[in-house]
């Protein structure tokens, strides 16, 4: 069998209250996305995550299933699915509220996967977040660890606290992700590539700072590359990070750069192929804040 990708984090349903005054319900939750967006590019995802058994889980799981995403664990382990209240400004900004509570069902060792990916709240969130530790620890001598820190102020707060949490997931990957404004709750003295460089200092082979229009930049050991977003009217910008992530493992993937093995070629990466990797992953990004919702790319959209 070939090795496929664990996706582990929330799964929940975005309740969007739109500039216009009307509301609709999307299935999501950072890691829901992730995996829906690494299925439609056609990578084999396994999900591990925490639904009830209610009709916002009901929402969930017809989201992650119809792109053939399995399940890695029970995820009947709380007693009602997660909801965020997403408010859209006129720009497409969205803020969040959220009812959630997160814990995970037992992940298998095996089949191992080639590449974990750990992101937002259920990196962070007690009592999941020490799961999700003590999964990483367990998969990371055989499989890349990629992490996406998309905090979410709203419920995991900012400050020290926050900042621990984070580092304690970022020392056990190889590539993070993290937004500009990611980066300014986790150090707000900094700018973006100063407290990019402070969680490289961590371990990674690289940080990934994702500024919105602006584009994105890699920041590694031996220096920083520098791509901008493909110009895109933006209708909201729900799942543009979850969906740039995922391109970012795809990319990686088609480059023979995941899993244990690969880590010193990862670490080694030229500044043309870092470039590449983050054009794919803004394109990517730029297709799904152009409609609403939770809605990534399939891989021929990508071209």
């Amino acid at each position: 069998m070939d090795r496929d990708v664990l996706v582990v984090g929330e799964a929940l349903v975005d309740v969007v209250r739109r500039a216009d005054g009307s509301v609709a319900e999307h299935a999501g939750g950072s890691a829901a996305n992730v995996a829906v967006a690494l299925a439609r590019l056609g990578r084999p995802v396994r999900f591990a995550t925490a639904i009830a058994d209610d009709r916002y889980g009901g929402i969930v799981a017809a989201y992650i299933g119809r792109d053939g995403v399995r399940l890695a664990s029970d995820p009947e382990v709380i007693e009602r699915t997660a909801t965020a209240q997403a408010t859209l400004a006129d720009d497409g900004s969205a803020t969040y509220e959220f009812d959630l509570e997160w814990r995970l069902g037992e992940v298998p060792d095996d089949p191992r996967p080639l590449v974990v990916h750990a992101c937002s709240i259920g990196a962070v969130l007690q009592p999941g977040a020490a799961q999700v530790l003590d999964l990483l620890a367990r998969m990371r001598p055989h499989a890349t660890v990629t992490y996406d820190v998309n905090a979410r102020p709203a419920i995991t707060g900012t400050g020290s606290e926050l900042r621990a949490s984070v580092e304690a997931v970022v020392a056990l990957a190889d590539v993070v992700k993290a937004s500009d404004e990611d980066l300014h709750a986790l150090h707000p003295d900094a700018d973006p590539v100063t407290a990019a460089r402070r969680l490289l200092e961590l371990g990674p082979s690289a940080v990934v700072v994702t500024r919105g229009a602006e584009g994105a930049t890699w920041v590694a050991a031996d220096g920083t590359v520098d791509v901008p977003a493909p110009q895109t009217v933006v209708v909201d910008t729900i799942a543009a990070g979850d969906t740039f992530g995922a391109a970012l493992v795809d990319g990686l993937w088609t480059r023979g750069l995941l899993g244990a093995e690969a880590r010193p070629a990862l670490a080694q990466l030229s500044d043309v192929d870092r470039a590449a990797l983050l054009q794919h992953a803004v394109r990517a990004a730029a297709l799904v804040v152009a409609r609403p919702g939770a809605d990534p790319p399939y891989r021929n959209e990508l071209g």
